[in-house]
């Protein structure tokens, strides 16, 4: 394999990696990635006011041009009030290219279930329906009619794109923001060291107790392994959900030429699994080739700073050692295999 450097005027490198490029050119057309496609849906189009390297809108179009070449074109998005809405949607432009709904800020999975039954009292069954919200959407205001959505076994795909924060309100804890990071409801004071341990919500194990037909988590850093879990999601009629960690630049407090990096340590140090499971059971994980220590995750965001600061100043490392236990325990848990 031959690798070739690009190095741009800002110093950004790109790499051209043969046979592991993203998309894959040397494959067949069939196999190759919806990205790879030059007559891929382009679902979300430039234009929109999201931040350089926001990860949530990188998330959204994998997701909805896989979504919109599974379904052949036959899809309905109902996205739900929050950064992605915003940014996409400034009245009265619009950078979608798909039929879309905006909905409220808790209740997207309820609006797109309301959608679903209307087509499929009108025949139109081979019309999908895929909702989506951030994190803020989904873990916390939108909790309870995503229940009522799974529970009902709604024809709906649900997705949650996950920035670990209300980044769109001025970063504001979420249920699912990680343990002693900073945002502005969790600060770091003398005696209050970030977000508190313990508190938040694993919405996948939640929605695999539901005992749906398809539950999945899955990262902008994989390409192939998102739009594959997008595609088998497809496959099954009912309620389905799918967890995409998408960095937040801005919330996160790193550079946005590490977004992808950042995704990618996310699951190396064991923080967050990727698996798949049906009908209330794991049926697959990815394992983790080459674990790295937490710390070289957490370091690379300003959110973490003060556990690093020195002694004097601070520094909580009892603080990252549990953040290295909670990883270590998921890695047993899912069985994920990673080696140090």
């Amino acid at each position: 394999m031959t690798e070739i450097t690009h190095r741009t005027a800002s110093g950004v490198k790109f790499y051209q990696v043969g046979s592991l490029a993203v998309g894959n050119r040397l494959l067949p057309r069939e196999q190759r990635a919806a990205q790879a496609d030059p007559q891929r849906a382009n679902t979300m189009i430039s234009g929109h006011r999201a931040c350089q390297g926001c990860g949530e809108v990188l998330g959204a179009r994998y997701v909805l041009d896989a979504a919109m070449r599974a379904t052949e074109g036959k899809l309905v998005v109902v996205n739900a009030t929050g950064c992605l809405e915003v940014v996409s949607t400034p009245f009265p432009e619009s950078a979608w290219r798909v039929p879309w709904l905006h909905s409220l800020f808790g209740n997207a999975p309820a609006v797109a279930s309301g959608v679903a039954a209307a087509l499929k009292a009108q025949g139109h069954e081979e019309i999908r329906v895929l909702g989506q919200a951030g994190d803020g959407g989904t873990v916390d205001i939108g909790m309870g009619v995503l229940s009522g959505m799974c529970e009902r076994n709604d024809d709906v795909l649900f997705v949650c794109y996950d920035n670990e924060a209300y980044m769109n309100t001025g970063v504001q804890r979420s249920g699912a923001t990680p343990a002693a990071a900073r945002t502005a409801t969790t600060p770091v004071a003398p005696g209050h060291p970030g977000n508190r341990f313990g508190q938040g919500k694993d919405v996948p194990a939640i929605a695999m107790a539901h005992r749906i037909p398809y539950v999945a988590t899955a990262s902008v850093a994989d390409l192939r392994d998102l739009e594959a879990k997008v595609e088998r999601a497809m496959q099954f009629t009912g309620a389905r959900y799918l967890h995409v960690l998408v960095p937040c630049p801005l919330g996160w407090a790193a550079p946005s030429s590490q977004t992808i990096r950042l995704a990618r340590l996310a699951t190396q140090c064991g923080l967050f699994p990727l698996f798949e499971a049906e009908h209330g059971e794991l049926v697959s994980v990815t394992p983790i080739r080459q674990q790295v220590p937490v710390d070289e995750y957490l370091r690379a965001q300003g959110r973490f700073a003060h556990l690093f600061a020195d002694q004097a100043a601070g520094g909580r490392p009892d603080l990252v050692a549990r953040i290295q236990a909670e990883a270590d325990r998921n890695i047993r848990v899912y069985g994920l295999g990673g080696q140090p």
